[in-house]
């Protein structure tokens, strides 16, 4: 964990992004604020870890987003049991379903970019200190 461990630094705020998730709006931000700051480097290093960071923390979300998609497609089709003629509900499913995908790549990825961008400056154009 230092200046220039890319990998390291980006797991550790994808770490923080899904933690932070559950508590605090804008969790991606800050998740790519920690791993911006750890890298170091130019700005454009603490964009590219904070990307990373993002699109580390954009699978978990994916994948929950499934389970739930999923559930909640169940439901309302009633698992099959008593055959309900629901027209039009696979297609209003899958634009939904791409709709928040899209969305949810671009707050993530998008906030954790910004993050990392933020972070190198924080690191190195302020007096705060970690």
């Amino acid at each position: 964990m230092g200046d220039g461990d890319t990998a390291v630094n980006a797991v550790i705020g994808a770490v923080a992004s899904v933690v932070l998730s559950s508590v605090v709006p804008f969790a991606p931000l800050f998740g790519g604020g920690v791993a911006g700051y750890l890298q170091g480097g130019t700005r454009s290093d603490g964009l590219r870890v904070g990307t990373l960071s993002g699109v580390l923390a954009f699978v978990p979300a994916v994948l929950v987003g499934f389970l739930f998609l999923g559930l909640l497609s169940t439901v309302l089709l009633g698992g099959g049991v008593r055959q309900m003629p629901v027209l039009g509900f696979g297609v209003f499913s899958l634009v939904g379903a791409l709709f928040l995908f899209v969305f949810g790549l671009v707050y993530i990825v998008g906030l954790s970019a910004a993050g990392g961008w933020l972070g190198n400056y924080v690191k190195y154009d302020t007096d705060f200190e970690v």
